[in-house]
């Protein structure tokens, strides 16, 4: 939530410094987002997101990524309080507990696009 709060401010920061425009003129962040017509960066970054995972998913050649995704650290005693968010938490959370076998059917995969970005830029 965090990072999309940032990438958010930083964008709105450039989009008033694209139109000249200050903080003090009180303009809506519509209105801006209305005059420079640029999208939404967390749209954005989900989108390129969930079009990586299912382009991991779908790989064969043995490369890492894949092996980087499914790997659990054991290092003995687990660390106090709750367990750190996996990149795939989200993923899972739209596509099932079977995200890798859902990223094979392409037409699938891009339907379930659009819920993914929708629920990852509602969370900011």
């Amino acid at each position: 939530m965090g990072l999309i709060r940032r990438l958010r401010v930083a964008q709105r920061a450039m989009e008033r410094a694209m139109l000249g425009v200050s903080l003090r003129d009180q303009i809506r962040n519509e209105e801006i987002r209305r005059r420079t017509r640029v999208s939404d960066i967390a749209q954005r970054v989900a989108k390129l997101k969930w079009q990586w995972a299912g382009h991991i998913a779908r790989r064969t050649d043995g490369r890492w990524g894949l092996k980087v995704l499914e790997w659990r650290p054991r290092t003995g005693k687990r660390s106090v309080g709750r367990p750190p968010t996996r990149w795939t938490y989200d993923i899972r959370r739209v596509a099932g507990s079977r995200w890798r076998q859902a990223a094979q059917d392409r037409v699938l995969w891009n339907s379930l696009q659009k819920t993914y970005v929708q629920l990852w830029t509602t969370i900011g």
